[in-house]
């Protein structure tokens, strides 16, 4: 290989790529299609004669790798969190009010205000500089790796431009498509006899979840940057306009209509503004994001629940539209939750066309007063879940219908019971009813409960697809020759899971109890009733005065238990999991976990990888010896246990001075020797 080819190829790749970002992200391309399809067709004719020198992140790899069969899962070193909504301005004074609270500012605070993508969450993950990984948002911590099909986008730099970038870097953004070329991308739909598509969110979502990457490689998908995740030895702006500011000069969009204000004022009127100018922007958008503009605030003021409190999305009003609904449904949900669903006549709203909308629960229903037969006005909550608004009662008919709940679950027969205080319905038949039993098999194979190695969401996908198994009972009764039909099983993993399934017939009554999914019933509770009762038999026969008779457990708890416990078709799954050889020493007395007295009572907050502990392992380690285990770093934690490639929980326990140890001095203190301050 001579060097003027690899220097000649070196060149051309940067050239490449320096006219890509030029056309695809600041929309100023400097040459003609035919010049950069001449350039583009050099770099091949190099690298076909010398394949030495194809690389990754080469222009030409973008296209042309072979179909996937399906998509893996990909764990986010940092959740993808979902942002808390307003819809009014009441809610954003609010919003407003807690940070400046939470920040103790006297004055107003700074945010950055950004348009709300309508399109496909996606995080990238960069090593030294090169894309190494593409994911979705899935469910915040894990999502579906569409690295291939991401590459295709020319508007993701393979390699990040200019310099200052970590070692490792997630960035995250929003995949869309620009209504112009959706347009473009129908009308060829149109003239092939194809079916076209209904709106740029969904055409986007499904071109970016093509199983074979050179179709989406022919969609015009466009990737905006509008954060990071985690990072590793690198160091980030202060502001988050500045990192924004940044990301632009690593290679990425970011949004032009991006705005720093200060204030709740200035934060409506930004809203405002970008919202007249909605329709004449080039993407779709349903709101505006609020940021806390300063990182370090954003740390103090952390999260609750699945989202952070130093960000807001402010909805734009919905679409709404007028419908008849046709019939009211009952839903049951994976949890056994009854949710009433009206069936409305086709109404074209909010770009999508709509058939269904939820009614929440039976109070949500004789609150608004929906009866089969009505005309309803229906609006996309957030543009995007149907809900009906109002009932037009001057349009109802006299043969108009009222809802009426169940007593039965339509899909098992199950009792359905509804606790105080609670507005949701449930089916009682948790590990009977079909529509329960994927979630109650994950739930009883987890590793808290049998801890049933091998058995995960996939295979039990299949296994209740294929009606292979439908109540955990029958998981005992699999043989070898069920389990080699399914997709993706050999000889040795099916021989491992039922290995595994043997294995766990053998445990004790705590895990038993934890693995039936009794609603409100956890791992401490299901502990403090096998110490309680010793005995199934004494638990299955106990009543609700007995139940209370348990510390910890309280009117809801026990009602919990009695309901489950009280339906047939849960007995009958619970002796025929007896029957099939499931058992543990009955009279087993669960003993209290022994405090360890350097933890006990203390607060500790996990980072980075240990060298030999799992986060969870040394959690369960510090929560079993007394000892609490937080999320956030704040000045009431007493320690932070840090590993390897430790982040921003770090650096926050640096600057509040919080002591921090590693994985052998936190073994020591679990084994009572104290650590300094």
């Amino acid at each position: 290989m001579s060097s003027s080819a690899s220097e000649r190829a070196s060149r051309l790749r940067a050239e490449i790529g320096e006219h890509d970002h030029r056309y695809y992200v600041l929309d100023a391309p400097l040459i003609s299609d035919a010049e950069y399809d001449r350039l583009f067709r050099e770099l091949q004719a190099i690298e076909a004669e010398h394949p030495e020198l194809v690389c990754s992140d080469s222009p030409t790899q973008r296209v042309g790798a072979a179909p996937l069969t399906g998509f893996a899962t990909v764990a986010h070193r940092t959740p993808m969190l979902s942002l808390n909504n307003a819809f009014s301005d009441d809610e954003v004074a609010a919003f407003d009010r807690r940070v400046r609270e939470g920040l103790a500012a006297e004055g107003e605070v700074s945010y950055v205000a950004e348009p709300k993508f309508d399109g496909l969450a996606v995080s990238l993950s960069y090593e030294q500089g090169v894309l190494l990984r593409g994911a979705t948002r899935g469910d915040g911590s894990t999502g579906e790796d569409v690295t291939a099909n991401l590459r295709t986008l020319r508007s993701i730099p393979l390699h990040l431009q200019g310099s200052g970038w970590p070692a490792l870097l997630e960035v995250r953004g929003e995949v869309l498509m620009w209504r112009s070329d959706f347009e473009r991308m129908n009308e060829q739909q149109r003239q092939k006899g194809e079916k076209e598509f209904v709106n740029p969110r969904n055409a986007a979502a499904g071109s970016l979840r093509q199983l074979d990457p050179r179709i989406t490689a022919t969609r015009p998908l466009r990737f905006v940057a509008y954060g990071v995740g985690a990072v590793a030895a690198g160091v980030l702006p202060a502001t988050h306009w500045a990192l924004l500011e940044r990301l632009a000069a690593w290679g990425f969009a970011v949004a032009a209509e991006r705005r720093r204000v200060s204030g709740l004022a200035a934060l409506l009127a930004c809203q405002r503004e970008i919202g007249s100018r909605r329709a004449t922007l080039p993407y779709d958008i349903d709101g505006v994001v609020y940021k806390v503009d300063e990182l370090a605030a954003q740390e103090r003021l952390g999260f609750v629940s699945r989202a952070p409190r130093f960000a807001l999305a402010h909805k734009f009003a919905a679409a709404e539209a007028l419908t008849e609904v046709l019939d009211i449904v009952l839903q049951v949900g994976r949890t056994g939750a009854l949710t009433p669903v009206a069936r409305l006549a086709p109404v074209f709203v909010g770009g999508v066309t709509v058939t269904n909308a939820t009614l929440h629960n039976e109070d949500e229903v004789r609150r608004k007063d929906v009866r089969v037969g009505d005309t309803v006005v229906v609006r996309r909550a957030g543009d995007v879940i149907p809900e009906i608004v109002r009932v037009l009662p001057e349009k109802r008919p006299p043969t108009a219908t009222a809802f009426v709940m169940a007593a039965s679950c339509p899909v098992c027969g199950s009792q359905v019971v509804r606790q105080q205080d609670e507005a949701v319905a449930r089916c009682s038949g948790g590990l009977y009813c079909p529509a329960q039993r994927r979630q109650a098999l994950l739930h009883f194979a987890s590793r808290r409960a049998m801890d049933i190695e091998g058995l995960g969401e996939r295979l039990v996908e299949q296994l209740v697809e294929h009606d292979v198994v439908r109540t955990p009972a029958d998981l005992y009764r699999l043989g070898l020759l069920a389990l080699l039909n399914l997709e993706r099983m050999a000889d040795k993993s099916a021989g491992n899971l039922l290995a595994a399934i043997e294995r766990s017939k053998q445990t004790t009554l705590a895990r038993f109890i934890y693995a039936l999914g009794i609603r409100n019933v956890g791992e401490a509770t299901a502990r403090d009733l096998a110490r309680h009762f010793g005995s199934l038999d004494r638990l299955l026969a106990a009543d609700e005065t007995q139940l209370l008779q348990v510390p910890d457990v309280g009117p809801i708890v026990a009602q919990s238990i009695r309901q489950f416990l009280g339906e047939p078709h849960n007995r009958e799954v619970i002796e025929q999991l007896r029957a099939a050889g499931v058992a543990w020493s009955e009279g087993e007395a669960v003993a209290p976990a022994a405090s360890a007295p350097a933890v006990a009572g203390r607060s500790f907050v996990l980072t980075g990888t240990l060298p030999s502990l799992t986060r969870d392992a040394a959690r369960q380690m510090l929560e079993a010896a007394g000892g609490k285990v937080s999320a956030a770093v704040s000045k009431k934690t007493d320690f932070v246990v840090a590993g390897a490639d430790a982040g921003s929980k770090l650096q926050r326990a640096q600057e509040l001075g919080v002591p921090i140890i590693d994985e052998a001095r936190m073994l020591a203190l679990l084994g009572g020797v104290e650590a300094d301050r």
